[in-house]
C-alpha cells in the first residue's frame, strides 16, 4: 500500500506538467484536507511545504477557519440527522413550557 500510495502522492504534487493549481493554493488545500483528516504528520509536512511556498501565516490562519468551519458543519449535519432519526428537536428555538419535563430533549 505504501507503494501505491507514494505513485499517487508523487504524480499528484511531483508532475508540474498535470498540475492545474498553484502549488502554494495546493498546499493550503493539504492543510485543511489534513486538518478533518486529523493526520498530524500530514499537517506538518504541508505547513512546512505551504511556508516554503510563500504561503503567509495569515493564509494559513484563513485555511485553518475554513477547515474549522467545514468540519462543524459537518457535525452540525450529522447531528441534524441524528436528531430527525429520533424524532428529536436538540436545538428548539423556544424554550419549554413551564413545568415540561425535563427529560433532555423536546420532541418535534
Amino acid at each position: 500500500m505504501k507503494k501505491v500510495y507514494g505513485a499517487y502522492y508523487k504524480e499528484l504534487y511531483y508532475t508540474p506538467e498535470r498540475r492545474v493549481l498553484d502549488p502554494k493554493i495546493q498546499e493550503l488545500i493539504s492543510i485543511a484536507a489534513s486538518l478533518v483528516a486529523k493526520c498530524e504528520g500530514c499537517l506538518d509536512g504541508h505547513m512546512k511545504k505551504a511556508l516554503e511556498l510563500g504561503a503567509t501565516k495569515e493564509e494559513i490562519s484563513e485555511t485553518i477557519c475554513i477547515a474549522a468551519a467545514i468540519n462543524a458543519a459537518a457535525m452540525i449535519d450529522l447531528s441534524d440527522r441524528c436528531a430527525e432519526r429520533l424524532n428529536l428537536n436538540h436545538f428548539p428555538t423556544t424554550p419549554p413550557a413551564a413545568g415540561a419535563s425535563s427529560s433532555g430533549s423536546s420532541a418535534s
